[in-house]
């Protein structure tokens, strides 16, 4: 059953659309992630233009971490103030982001960016991933910790000025850490159409030593409020986002994410993460395939519309 998008201009399967969604959605609730740098590429691979991806994912992301951030918030699970100095910057990245989105768009270099930049990060982030993954594994099956990590240790950041203090997290830190993390999450999800969960919730860790009670919840708000800025701002700005095709991804993205969270219960933590890394990784490598394969047709004609 076919169905025309409007603003991709391009008529797509229902199901295959409905299809992806479902399956994202399952990923997303078994990992725990947004799952916009599997949806994006996704997107794409069918013949959905990079810009209108990234700009209609931006919507379905916000949309997932709606209702995971009002669950948290009413567990309590939410350090308002970190995500409000995380947010101050997060937004800045991400209109930084639309604006050399717009740019890139004008100049016809977003499809290679979006190409080279999603290759680059993700097959980074997916090689330390497995790397950590297959580590934990190992330590797990000698019985010993799956985690090394000590939380009473300090990074760098601790020793930077202007230190605030998080009461829900019980951290002290500076802000110029937290601003820096805003920023970049703000800015990648505005450009590659990522809520950035997978890179964020690490972050705030590892280097800000934020209490997994409350990273993942404090996670959702920061990616609500920037996806949906991002949403807007692209709607705005350049008019990319398919609201039909963000419809019917969000419709298989919240059926999926009930079985994938029921599933995701059942498997041990570090397997989860060896899992993710790998999948993170392949997505990467079939990017870098796009990049370097000879396409089946070597010109394209764009219409160009000046106002």
């Amino acid at each position: 059953m076919q169905i025309y998008l409007p603003i991709a201009d391009l008529p797509v399967n229902i199901f295959l659309v409905f299809g992806m969604g479902l399956a994202v959605g399952f990923i997303s609730g078994m990992f725990g992630i947004g799952g916009g740098f599997l949806m994006t590429p996704l997107l794409i691979f069918t013949g959905i233009t990079p810009a209108v991806a990234v700009a209609t994912v931006t919507s379905h992301i916000a949309a997932s971490s709606f209702t995971g951030a009002i669950n948290y918030w009413r567990k309590r699970a939410v350090d308002i103030s970190l995500a409000l100095m995380l947010l101050a910057a997060g937004i800045v990245g991400t209109a930084a982001g639309v604006w050399l989105f717009t740019v890139l768009r004008a100049v016809d270099q977003l499809d290679l960016v979006i190409g080279l930049s999603y290759v680059t990060l993700l097959t980074a982030v997916g090689a330390l991933m497995i790397n950590e993954g297959v580590q934990a594994e190992l330590r797990a099956r000698r019985g010993g910790p799956a985690m090394l990590r000590r939380p009473g240790s300090h990074t760098f950041v601790h020793g930077m000025p202007l230190k605030m203090r998080f009461k829900r997290s019980k951290i002290y830190v500076s802000v110029i850490p937290v601003w820096g993390i805003g920023f970049m999450i703000g800015f990648i999800g505005a450009v590659l159409g990522i809520g950035g969960g997978f890179l964020l919730v690490p972050m705030l860790i590892y280097f800000l030593r934020v209490p997994t009670a409350t990273v993942i919840g404090t996670s959702m708000v920061m990616t609500l409020i920037t996806m949906t800025s991002a949403t807007v701002m692209h709607a705005a700005t350049n008019h990319l986002v398919d609201a039909v095709l963000a419809l019917i991804l969000m419709v298989g993205g919240v059926i999926g994410a009930q079985f994938g969270a029921h599933t995701g219960q059942r498997m041990r933590a570090e397997r989860l993460r060896l899992l993710l890394g790998l999948l993170v990784f392949m997505v990467g490598m079939r990017f870098a395939y796009e990049l370097v394969v000879r396409p089946d047709e070597l010109y394209s004609i764009r219409m160009v519309r000046f106002d």
